[in-house]
């Protein structure tokens, strides 16, 4: 069987942040992008409260690490400190900025990788390879103070938890990290696999004092955001909803609860 995701792309400029509070109402998890030079932003304060308030399962993806940046246990500090919430490294960058080399997926125990395609190195995209932790190969594809702090760095995430607490996840009390370049396409795929296995299922919703599971049989939906003038052309508002239960049908005819109408 194969997933189907339904991605809520929200702007974080403050500008919009009516629409992105509303829109997390809708989601069933969320993804928190940091960028690695900035790390944590006023407007990702924030969005963190909402998601909170909401019960949201929080996943992080630590973003542009082929430029200068913080360093990651800095970012996780952060993290900790800020929001009161313990964080799992998934994978573990190997560098960063031009000497970014690729991330360590804990999990696997695999290493993938990074390599920049193109002339020079400049353009979008990026090529991987994967060895097995402990392949003696390894060390010789690595600079050594880029292996050395790569061995080290693992032994202290070792120690400090071996395993990811995936109910945790799900329950909101602890975040999965990611590490990788957006812009080069590096790290994505890993986040996307391990998000389809740690990702929270549809939750039941609350109507009316009652529970709406999502396998109930009728339908039923929220309307979570208003959008007037889509089409310039026309003056027209459409209705952004969440399907809660059951399954629409174009041109089915609905009712709001509330008012019975």
């Amino acid at each position: 069987l194969g997933f189907q995701l339904n991605l809520l792309d929200t702007p974080g400029h403050a500008d919009f942040s009516e629409d992105t509070y509303r829109t997390l109402a809708a989601a069933d998890n969320a993804l928190m992008l940091i960028d690695a030079a900035k790390g944590l932003e006023p407007q990702t304060r924030k969005l963190f409260a909402v998601c909170r308030l909401n019960g949201l399962p929080v996943f992080t993806f630590v973003n542009k690490l082929d430029r200068p940046g913080l360093e990651p246990l800095e970012i996780l500090d952060q993290i900790e400190k800020e929001f009161d919430l313990p964080t799992y490294a998934v994978n573990w960058p190997i560098g960063s900025g031009e000497r970014f080399r690729g991330v360590y997926h804990r999990p696997t125990k695999m290493v993938h990788l990074f390599e920049k395609t193109g002339t020079a190195g400049r353009s979008k995209g990026a090529s991987s390879s994967t060895i097995p932790w402990g392949d003696p190969s390894l060390e010789d594809l690595l600079e050594e103070d880029l292996y050395m702090n790569l061995i080290d760095e693992v032994e202290l995430l070792d120690e400090l938890g071996g395993e990811l607490d995936l109910q945790a996840v799900k329950d909101g009390k602890l975040t999965a990290v990611y590490f990788g370049s957006g812009m080069n396409n590096f790290g994505v795929e890993l986040f996307l696999k391990s998000f389809l296995g740690y990702a929270g299922p549809p939750r039941a919703r609350e109507s009316l004092g009652e529970e709406v599971p999502p396998d109930g049989g009728d339908f039923s939906g929220f309307v979570f955001k208003l959008q007037a003038n889509m089409d310039p052309r026309h003056r027209d508002r459409v209705a952004f909803l969440r399907i809660c239960s059951g399954t629409f049908t174009r041109g089915m005819k609905v009712k709001v609860d509330r008012t019975g109408k």
